[in-house]
């Protein structure tokens, strides 16, 4: 509450966009007050369609994995995403799960990507652990016509960030199971790309990385502190989005939103579907719509 100048409680003026309506945070906010605060409900600048640990494959299913239904999970995502036209469509790794060869993995990689890439908007792919168990880093984002692993780009005046944490303790690139699932880590020079970038982002930043930078358990990137530590300093990043652990998960880590998914591949039938929507507005208000088994999350 703030005070007015004979120390009297004003109310809490504060708002934030929750399910496509203003939510007004505090009481005591009626007549002109409301008039005033809907006509200022911020504008909503870019729509995102995110997916996470399709894992693909024409294979039989392994516990809960169901490889084959992605396809048919993914197809209502494009149903889904005609209707809500996302500006762009961020794939957060682990787009296809391991074959025996590079030529079976290449045509799984083709069957999934032909759906992926007629939904609307441009398409950014992660790098997952899986995606490189078969075939190199230069074969995935040939196959998928990606020109770099990491990088970076603007939309609606928010900057957005692809990292890839495919690298062993050692440095060394991921490529075809040369690693250890849980030895994931962000090599120095990508680092140090990441600081320079976010120094000259124009705007607010939201980050898009397959393994988690918010844990210290077996799926947590194993400097994950220094990566932190650089998206703290800049003052810029607003959320961090993440795949991998196949679950929804969420925590807040000094004013930094990360945030786990569903895993596409998880369950059968089309009720065991995850994906989502997430609207930026003015101000660095996020909404977040989950479909199926993926949470909704608002953030202002």
């Amino acid at each position: 509450m703030r005070q007015d100048k004979v120390g009297a409680a004003l109310p809490d003026r504060r708002a934030f966009v929750r399910d496509g309506a203003l939510w007004l945070l505090g009481v005591g906010v009626v007549g002109s007050q409301v008039d005033g605060l809907l006509a200022a409900e911020p504008k909503r600048r870019v729509r995102i369609g995110l997916v996470t640990d399709v894992h693909y494959a024409d294979k039989p299913t392994r516990g809960s994995r169901h490889y084959r239904e992605s396809l048919a999970k993914l197809e209502e995502v494009g149903e889904q995403f005609a209707k809500d036209r996302p500006d762009h469509v961020v794939e957060l790794g682990d787009f296809i799960d391991a074959a025996d060869s590079v030529d079976v993995e290449e045509k799984y990689l083709k069957r999934v990507n032909k759906l992926f890439t007629s939904l609307p908007g441009k398409k950014h792919y992660v790098l997952g652990n899986h995606c490189v168990h078969t075939l190199s880093k230069a074969e995935f984002l040939g196959g998928v016509g990606q020109a770099k692993s990491h990088y970076s780009f603007d939309a609606g005046g928010y900057h957005f960030v692809i990292l890839d944490a495919c690298f062993r303790s050692d440095g060394q690139p991921y490529h075809r199971a040369n690693f250890k699932w849980y030895d994931a880590n962000i090599p120095a020079d990508q680092i140090d790309w990441l600081r320079a970038d976010l120094k000259s982002a124009k705007g607010q930043a939201v980050v898009f990385v397959h393994q988690r930078l918010d844990v210290k358990n077996q799926h947590g990137i194993k400097n994950a502190a220094a990566v932190r530590k650089v998206l703290e300093a800049s003052g810029k990043v607003l959320a961090v989005f993440q795949g991998h652990s196949h679950q929804n998960d969420h925590r807040q880590i000094a004013d930094i939103h990360y945030c786990v998914h569903a895993a596409m591949v998880e369950g059968s039938g089309e009720s065991n579907n995850g994906y989502a929507t997430m609207d930026l507005y003015d101000g660095g208000v996020i909404r977040i719509k989950g479909f199926r088994r993926q949470k909704d999350y608002a953030w202002s």
